[in-house]
């Protein structure tokens, strides 16, 4: 089933999941293409987003954002293209940045759209690198993070979209990248394209011990995205005034009950206390929007110059993302997790 110019497919979240999302969870439906209104525009989606936060949006518990309702287009970060439009800024053939959600049309007003103009060199950069997970990775790394020159800089999901990002700005400012990645492949592309000093498989028998080794000064910034096991392995190796700057648990998005074991959070809290560490969660267009520009300006520079690689994950088709989507979950990506939903052209 391919995109169409007359009839517009959506994923609506159809009930919440308990544990990992399955084929239960969303529903694909075929609507009519709305009809732009005054003051709105008719948008059809190119590129789809795939990333973790989503797991967070099919529930209802209490969050940083209202969850989707049951019935409703699961959201999601867009590229897009105008095709019809009755708002002032914005004409056919637009490309726009956007939050069309798993959908091919989308109504918008405008709110929260950027107009990429008609001929960017690579639109779907905008939902990586040039995107949130880009300004996630340069915004918690130089703003929480502060990596000094020396200093050692720790990543899991390495090769992903933030994790790529972090280690190769933390190159830039003079630190030293250590990645963690699932794999092989993943490390020696971290270590062989990206820049990072030394990557570490996660599913190594021995991956503490090997951590350990390839951070013999300690940990100085430890960009935490992932928790679970890693973590467990991070915390042994925090220097004295460390930073962590949080911006996701993915390995307890589909938990439904605490880990077995003893409970460790008071120790973890005299640990952070003792080495006086700083932990800071952060939502990074709610707490560093500002600095989009600053971001945007940086970023564009270094690829330009060739000081940030950056590689997606392309999978084709809407009626893929569901299945692309706990690939993501599960750390079978290799790079940004991205859909392309439509052609390019009009």
């Amino acid at each position: 089933m391919t995109q169409t110019a007359t009839a517009n497919r959506q994923f609506l979240l159809n009930e919440r999941p308990v544990g990992a999302p399955d084929e239960n969870t969303l529903k694909l439906v075929e609507t009519s293409i709305p009809e732009p209104a005054d003051g709105q525009m008719l948008l059809r989606t190119v590129y789809l987003s795939l990333d973790p936060y989503m797991r967070g949006r099919m529930s209802a518990a209490k969050s940083y954002a209202q969850p989707v309702e049951i019935g409703d287009p699961m959201v999601g970060g867009t590229v897009a293209r105008v095709v019809k439009s009755n708002l002032q800024g914005f004409t056919e053939g637009d490309w726009v940045l956007s939050f069309n959600g798993w959908q091919d049309y989308a109504l918008s007003d405008g709110t929260m759209v950027t107009n990429m103009g008609k001929t960017p060199e690579a639109p779907s950069w905008a939902l990586g690198a040039l995107g949130m997970p880009g300004m996630t990775a340069y915004t918690g790394l130089l703003q929480i993070g502060a990596p000094k020159p020396g200093e050692t800089v720790v990543v899991a999901a390495a090769t992903g979209g933030v994790g790529a990002n972090v280690g190769q700005i933390a190159k830039i400012k003079g630190a030293r990248a250590v990645g963690i990645a699932g794999g092989k492949d993943k490390c020696d592309y971290a270590v062989n394209e990206l820049g990072f000093d030394a990557c570490i498989d996660r599913n190594a028998p021995d991956f503490a011990e090997q951590l350990a080794t390839a951070c013999p000064d300690g940990i100085d910034v430890y960009f935490e995205n992932v928790g679970g096991d890693v973590f467990k392995a991070v915390v042994p190796l925090l220097n004295s005034g460390a930073r962590i700057p949080l911006c996701g648990v993915i390995a307890q998005y589909n938990s439904t009950e605490l880990p077995e074991g003893p409970d460790m959070s008071g120790a973890l809290m005299a640990s952070f206390l003792k080495s006086r560490v700083t932990v800071r969660g952060f939502i990074v267009f709610q707490d560093f929007g500002h600095l989009y520009p600053e971001f945007a300006a940086d970023m564009t520079r270094w690829i330009k110059e060739g000081r940030i690689k950056y590689r997606e994950h392309l999978v084709e088709g809407l009626e893929n993302a569901p299945a692309a989507f706990l690939d993501l979950l599960e750390g079978r990506n290799f790079g940004k997790m991205v859909i392309k939903v439509g052609e390019h052209d009009l």
